[in-house]
């Protein structure tokens, strides 16, 4: 193969597949190249719209051709450089591949697009009496969530993508067309390679197509607010809420300081404490049963009072306070950029976790809001940081690094739910040593020319495309 071609000549080739559809203007360019990350923007040197999956098809064939890398791209909310161009290349934005395709009602799953969001889904759904439960906070892609095998505030009761996707449609480096599953609940036919793809972002292969489980929506939904004078009672009544069997639907923590960023940002008015967020779900009787047994743990430990949305106008105000806790957070230090990172733990050493995380963060000097989906021992902390400021942007790293590292040691992961993308890739060597090598073998299985989403998860043996 010789070397890779302009970015002229592949807008040519590329819009005989696609017409007007792949552009090289600046602007959208570089919006591809951003995310809600603090990571240096990397734009691709093409970006195309596809609206098939054969048209998906034909674009990887050519890209392979040409000698260009491909990027997969939804909303852009990732937080790890996950759909940065960091090899430039073609970026496959699905914003028009968004439609639900089928809705099988009876069998509680549908199949739709990998560029619908979760709230377009949910829409569509209104009218069938079920719901797609994975709330990462942003509204992002389904095909975006797949590939970071994404969770969020449900997932306590629901589980993660992993959970949710029964079946995938995948477009391979080689332009194959494949389906991992059926759309059966269990299957026992081979290697699973639903879950292969579900969290490779997009290092394998493009996913055009995703089956996902859906949900009843429950009879019963109440919500309330708990707010603790410690953050080591808050984390207690949360873990002995999951070792009682509560099912609750949702259990977030917000600490003192990020509760100060939501009150300024939302205009509320809550203590500025450690505080829960709950939310329950089933029929009337049990939701009360849920409620009730939460708020007597929560008094056992200490907890000041719950707080109670039982409207549906009254609990998604409360949930749109916690899902703006970015830019809470970032109303706390106003110019600064937000190092978003998360750790997860087995839930019995998440004290010993965050509190110790909590000292660290003190003893440094820095601004560092804490949000967690503390049902699974996963939480995420929000690093204000001035990115002239050498020396408090060295400071950050450290807490990071020992952030991990004190996760690690304790049985848990670099990352919950944000993926490995650039900003990780040491650490993945860390947490599961010589199994990253069995990462890289399927990798140049799969992709023996280093063409798919290339410089995320790991660093390559072997150069990309040669």
């Amino acid at each position: 193969m010789g070397a890779p071609v302009s970015a002229e000549t592949a807008v040519v080739r590329l819009n005989e597949i696609i017409g007007a559809r792949a552009t090289i203007a600046r602007g959208v360019l570089d919006d591809h190249g951003r995310s809600e990350a603090y990571h240096a923007s990397r734009p691709p040197d093409v970006v195309v719209f596809p609206e098939t999956t054969q048209e998906v098809a034909e674009i990887v064939k050519l890209c392979g051709e040409l000698g260009m890398p491909v990027v997969p791209f939804g909303a852009g909310t990732s937080l790890e450089g996950n759909a940065a161009s960091v090899a430039g290349g073609v970026c496959i934005d699905f914003a028009r591949m968004n439609r639900v395709l089928r809705v099988h009602d009876k069998d509680l799953d549908v199949v739709v697009q990998p560029g619908i969001t979760r709230k377009q889904l949910n829409a569509h759904l209104r009218d069938t009496g079920l719901f797609f439960p994975i709330d990462p906070g942003a509204d992002a892609s389904i095909g975006g969530m797949s590939s970071t095998r994404a969770s969020g505030t449900m997932a306590v009761r629901y589980g993660t993508m992993k959970d949710n996707v029964l079946a995938l449609e995948v477009v391979l480096p080689d332009g194959r067309v494949i389906r991992t599953s059926q759309r059966a609940r269990k299957s026992s036919a081979g290697y699973d390679l639903t879950r292969l793809f579900v969290g490779a972002e997009g290092t394998l292969g493009v996913i055009t197509e995703i089956t996902l489980k859906l949900h009843p929506w429950p009879q019963a939904i109440s919500s309330a607010v708990c707010n603790f004078g410690r953050l080591d009672q808050a984390i207690g009544a949360a873990i002995e809420v999951i070792q009682s069997g509560i099912p609750v639907a949702r259990m977030e923590l917000l600490d003192e300081v990020m509760m100060r960023g939501i009150n300024g940002y939302s205009k509320l008015g809550y203590r500025e404490a450690p505080t829960l967020f709950f939310e329950f779900h089933g029929t009337e009787a049990s939701v009360a049963e849920q409620a009730e047994l939460a708020e007597a743990i929560a008094a056992e430990h200490d907890g000041q009072g719950f707080q109670w949305a039982r409207a549906a106008e009254d609990r998604t105000k409360l949930w749109h306070a916690r899902d703006n806790t970015l830019y809470a957070g970032l109303s706390l230090k106003p110019g600064a950029k937000a190092m978003i990172t998360d750790v997860c733990v087995p839930i019995s050493r998440l004290t010993e976790c965050l509190t110790e995380t909590r000292r660290d963060i003190d003893a440094n000097g820095l601004i560092a809001p804490v949000v967690g989906h503390v049902g699974d021992g996963n939480f995420h902390l929000l690093i204000l940081i001035d990115q002239d400021n050498a020396d408090e942007v060295a400071r950050a790293k450290a807490l990071h690094a020992r952030l991990v590292a004190r996760a690690i040691a304790m049985e848990g992961t670099c990352t919950g739910e944000h993926g490995i993308g650039t900003g990780k890739i040491g650490f993945l060597q860390d947490e599961l040593g010589d199994a990253v090598d069995i990462m890289r073998g399927i990798k140049a299985s799969i992709d023996p020319k280093g063409m798919m989403n290339p410089g995320k998860i790991f660093l390559p043996n072997a150069p990309v495309l040669t």
